[in-house]
């Protein structure tokens, strides 16, 4: 797929993965997307450590692991990957 001249290159979707260290559901999710993204489901992976920001630990410490893509929360407290294939699907053109 090349981009028009003069266009900006398209960036994949950026999925940010909320959680802590020692969290085994937070290892499962990162697992998972991992996964994913080796079956060609392209998106850009930030982890996240609640521990790093007292605001993110307050909201977060009961939903973790959360997955966020481009804004949006698609799951919390155990790893939904169909969600994040049908959130994903939605940038694929």
């Amino acid at each position: 797929m090349s981009a028009e001249p003069g266009a900006e290159p398209v960036r994949p979707p950026l999925l940010l993965l909320y959680g802590r260290e020692g969290c085994h559901l937070c290892e499962e999710a990162l697992a998972g997307l991992v996964a994913l993204h080796a079956e060609g489901l392209v998106f850009e992976l930030v982890e996240i450590d609640i521990e790093s920001d007292d605001r993110l630990h307050h909201e977060l410490l009961e939903l973790i692991p959360v997955i966020e893509i481009e804004g949006v929360r698609v799951s919390t407290l155990v790893p939904d990957l169909d969600a994040v294939r049908s959130r994903i699907a939605t940038f694929e053109s």
